[in-house]
């Protein structure tokens, strides 16, 4: 009785050892979330959205190390642009980059945090003011609908948008 009993505590050893080596072996191959460009990119809808940061030499920026928060404008949702607004701000830097960080809201928000600031204004990384609402449940900023929240980046988090925002004019 006693080898046998010994013979099960090893195997139970055993097992763990196994275990725990497939555990690490398992995340040695998983990888930490991308940041906020690389998410988008690896997305495949936001190639628009890729082509005006680098117009406007946001890549850096937003590969740093933040936290940020971007309410990323599908291609859909610059295709719905009325005609020759796209082109017009990749010829306009200065225009593009505001237009973009208006996008961009410093810190790491949350769909739970955006819904708290219902009937409020967030402060963006162009220093104006986006308004946030909630309408039948769903988060909007600036009119734009939140599509899918919560897109989790190593740099902070992504809201997928309908809409491409405008700044206001000052």
């Amino acid at each position: 009785m006693e080898r046998s009993a010994t013979r099960i505590v090893l195997m139970v050893v055993l097992c763990a050892v196994v275990g725990m080596c497939i555990c690490c072996e398992k995340q040695k191959g998983s990888r930490a979330p991308k940041d906020i460009v690389d998410t988008a990119v690896a997305a495949g809808s936001f190639k628009t959205l890729a082509k005006a940061l680098t117009a406007a030499g946001l890549v850096d920026t937003l590969k740093g190390e933040g936290p940020f928060t971007v309410f990323a404008p599908t291609d859909k949702a610059f295709a719905d642009l009325p005609e020759g607004t796209l082109d017009a701000l990749l010829k306009d830097i200065p225009k593009l980059k505001a237009v973009l960080l208006y996008h961009v809201v410093p810190g790491r928000v949350t769909a739970a945090d955006a819904i708290k600031l219902d009937g409020q204004s967030a402060k963006t990384a162009g220093g104006a003011m986006l308004p946030v609402k909630v309408v039948g449940g769903k988060v909007m900023v600036d009119g734009a609908t939140v599509t899918t929240p919560d897109v989790v980046a190593s740099n902070g988090m992504i809201h997928i948008i309908d809409k491409v925002m405008l700044p206001p004019k000052e």
